[in-house]
């Protein structure tokens, strides 16, 4: 099975799923907040989306945030260790890998996550009845809603509202989790 280039799925995927509401390139871009140029670009599969981006897309678009990167898979799938496309946070030392999306009639999302002591990740509310499920495989996180974070250690696990503005800081250099989005 041949795959499609990472951007290429997340410009066909936006494409589709902004088509899907019968908006403009411009109303999406105001309501996501980011400029219509940088929409622009990746609907034509030549920008470089931050985990922000794709995730304003998606809350805007009330779609899993898989929808937007991963294409459909074959039955058996296999992703070995550093594979897969690793988003960049724009204001932090974090990224996001998706693991596996969920399949249709399906709503949750398997992803790891690794970051390093700095800057926290603040994410926005994603969509209405979103569930974040952390485990920690390595170093120490503080993560959980904003103004209620909780130090994690390794093999520590948390659940929270991820449909509320939280946030998530690697502690130790090499901190790692896997992060499972439920929705609902």
């Amino acid at each position: 099975m041949q795959r499609t280039a990472p951007l290429e799925t997340i410009a066909d995927a936006i494409r589709k799923e902004r088509e899907r509401h019968g908006i403009s390139l411009a109303e999406l871009a105001r309501r996501a907040g980011i400029a219509k140029s940088t929409l622009s670009q990746l609907e034509s599969a030549t920008g470089n989306p931050s985990i922000e981006t794709l995730w304003a897309l998606a809350v805007v678009l009330d779609v899993p945030f898989s929808r937007l990167v991963d294409p459909p898979a074959a039955p058996v799938q296999v992703l070995r260790a550093g594979e897969g496309l690793a988003l960049q946070s724009e204001h932090s030392p974090f990224s996001g890998t998706l693991i596996a999306a969920c399949p249709p009639g399906a709503r949750r999302d398997l992803h790891v996550i690794t970051g390093e002591p700095g800057s926290p990740r603040l994410a926005h509310a994603h969509i209405r009845g979103t569930t974040e499920h952390l485990i920690v495989t390595a170093g120490r996180w503080r993560a959980g809603p904003q103004g209620g974070e909780v130090e994690l250690a390794h093999g520590d696990y948390i659940r929270f509202p991820g449909d509320q503005a939280h946030a998530y800081t690697a502690l130790e250099p090499g901190s790692a989790a896997v992060l499972i989005m439920e929705y609902v």
